[in-house]
């Protein structure tokens, strides 16, 4: 079918939906969704897709692909809202915004129970726990957690309060005040909750009221002459007044806002959120978009909806920088106070204060684009010397490295990362358990690796993504020789080289199966390299040595009847380790799945009546 006549057919399928909410998804000619979308007026939105008018480049370029669409109706536009980020999430689509799922963001979790923990988390399960986030990252929600532990001596052992209260001595952290030690017995429940109270203020941005509470206490603890107590008060406030005095003030004291900024130019786009409480910037997260990804004013709101459904709290007011129809606007706003369970206001401040924060959230976009621009460009004149060295005919857009890690002959691995337009994507690193080799052959366990990734790429199948340009190994020239042999074996015209290391184990240079090729005079090139070959020896050991502990800890529960691997799995997931499994009392083990109270009776015979093992 011609063009024209295609673009016809869709512009007369789309003239004939209706006029309410729904969500569309475009499909090029082999039916792969590369687009979704959703409209209050379904008709309007997807007719002017196939109309014969002026479109952006990335939309022009999407609709030339478009060889169907398929729809779903909805009752509401909010409705509507929530399909279209759950079909995005689903189909991953060629020119949406890529939606980061909500595990890979962390948060902090307040525990359920008598005396809750402050952890480290990257899930949200449905539990009765707290989640605060999510944060822009690890190091800034582990910066949090430590200044929060630290500041109100919160406890940070492996001990389960209330059960474990006096079983053991004080730890090391007691003793130096950095705890407050309940294990002791002497810090009562009411008390405790106090501190997680004041923990959960600070969480929320609200530093002004956990200051206030600790003043007080100190107050009354002095008033009745109860000194000691009104040090650690003191000492407290000190550090809570230091906590607030790091973050950089934009606004007064009273503001509690959330600003959306996002830049776009030639050469790429980027959100920048800015989290303001109390007129200080707590945190910020930002967001480069990818080339082909559609910026439209729709894409944009779904990216503020997305943004909101992962974060358990929603400041008063949401600013954004771009503006949008009032319809939208009024819906996503919907959105948001229902997600939020109360009045949340969104709109694009035009003057004042308000607008300043806007533009420079912007200016910290423009920026970050700006930053991505320099660093693709070193990138690529480094890959361009790497090319020249190694007298390869294309530059390698896409590199995939190989590293054997075992211990012993158990646990062979083999561990493939991927690094992509200058970047490590981790999205397509993968693990090769080796099935078929026996003793610890380096060179048949590396081509059977090898074989199986490239197994998977005639097949068909994507899972590993599109094929490399260039191919290193962490080996000499044996391990460079066997992988050619099998290239050739294979028909591929794959480009191989190993990544030789000193007798330090420092990279050292490049080799093909007959010479070296130095690599030091370049540092770019060397630098690059060597991060590479750091980040494939770092992610195979990791993996063999999460093999490893896996068997060691499910062998160990495997020891006792009635107790099979997947019951071991379990338990372990339950308790979160073997440590908190041994500590279990016959009630808590009872209550974990697949359990029952005849064998939480039998576990608990094992490790503490049978004398079972420690491993």
């Amino acid at each position: 079918m011609q063009k024209e006549e295609l673009r016809q057919r869709l512009l007369e399928k789309a003239n004939n939906l209706p006029l309410t909410p729904g969500v569309y998804l475009m499909k090029d000619a082999e039916h792969k969704i590369i687009y979704v979308g959703k409209s209050r007026k379904l008709k309007n939105r997807v007719s002017q897709y196939f109309q014969n008018s002026e479109k952006q480049i990335k939309t022009a370029r999407m609709v030339a692909s478009v060889a169907d669409f398929d729809y779903f109706l909805c009752n509401t536009e909010i409705e509507a809202l929530a399909l279209e980020n759950t079909l995005i999430k689903q189909y991953t689509p060629k020119y949406n915004i890529r939606l980061k799922d909500a595990k890979s963001y962390p948060y902090i979790k307040i525990t359920a129970g008598a005396y809750p923990r402050l952890e480290f988390t990257r899930t949200r399960a449905l539990d009765k726990a707290r989640y605060f986030g999510p944060y822009s990252g690890a190091s800034v929600a582990g910066s949090v957690l430590r200044t929060l532990q630290k500041t109100l001596s919160l406890p940070t052992c492996s001990r389960r309060f209330p059960q474990d209260i006096g079983k053991e001595r004080p730890c090391l952290y007691y003793q130096l005040g950095q705890c407050c030690g309940v294990c002791t017995g002497a810090v009562s429940e009411a008390e405790y909750a106090k501190l997680i109270h004041c923990a959960t203020e600070i969480l929320r941005g609200d530093t002004a009221a956990a200051r206030a509470r600790v003043r007080t206490e100190m107050e009354a603890a002095a008033a009745e002459e109860r000194f000691e107590k009104a040090a650690v008060y003191r000492d407290r406030l000190f550090a809570l007044e230091k906590l607030s005095q790091k973050q950089k003030v934009l606004a007064s004291p009273d503001t509690n806002e959330d600003v959306f900024g996002f830049y776009q130019d030639d050469y790429g786009a980027a959100m920048s959120v800015f989290y303001i409480r109390e007129g200080a910037l707590l945190d910020k997260h930002e967001v480069v978009f990818g080339a082909d990804e559609i910026l439209d004013e729709e894409a944009l709101l779904s990216f503020v909806y997305d943004h909101y459904r992962r974060r358990a709290e929603i400041p008063p007011r949401v600013l954004i920088s771009f503006t949008a129809g009032e319809e939208d606007l009024a819906a996503l706003s919907d959105s948001l106070c229902e997600i939020a369970g109360k009045k949340v206001q969104l709109y694009t401040p035009i003057r004042g204060d308000r607008r300043t924060r806007c533009v420079l959230a912007v200016e910290n976009a423009r920026e970050r684009v700006q930053a991505e621009r320099r660093e693709q460009e070193q990138s690529d004149k480094t890959l361009v010397r790497l090319a020249q060295m190694l007298s390869l005919e294309v530059v390698p857009d896409r590199i995939e490295s190989y590293d054997i890690s075992n211990l012993g002959a158990e646990h062979l691995t083999c561990g493939m990362i991927v690094y992509e337009k200058g970047r490590f994507k981790k999205s397509d690193y993968r693990t090769f358990r080796i099935k078929n080799v026996e003793g610890t052959d380096d060179y048949a366990s590396m081509r059977e690796a090898i074989f199986r990734r490239f197994e998977h790429l005639s097949a068909g199948d994507g899972a590993f993504g599109a094929a490399p340009d260039l191919i290193l190994l962490d080996g000499g020239n044996t391990h460079v020789a066997t992988v050619r042999q099998l290239m050739r074996e294979l028909g591929l015209a794959i480009p191989v080289f190993g990544m030789v290391k000193d007798a330090f184990h420092k990279t050292r240079a490049l080799c093909s199966d007959t010479e070296e090729i130095s690599i030091a005079r370049d540092r770019a090139v060397f630098t690059m390299i060597y991060r590479i070959q750091e980040e494939v020896h770092r992610f195979s050991i990791k993996r063999m040595s999460e093999a490893k502990s896996e068997t060691l800890r499910t062998s160990s529960l495997e020891k006792i009847p009635g107790v099979g691997r997947a019951k071991a799995k379990l338990l372990l997931s339950h308790f979160g380790g073997l440590a908190a499994v041994k500590k279990a009392d016959k009630n808590a083990l009872a209550e974990a799945p697949g359990i029952g109270p005849v064998l939480a009776d039998e576990i608990y015979r094992y490790f503490h009546e049978k004398g079972g093992d420690n491993v």
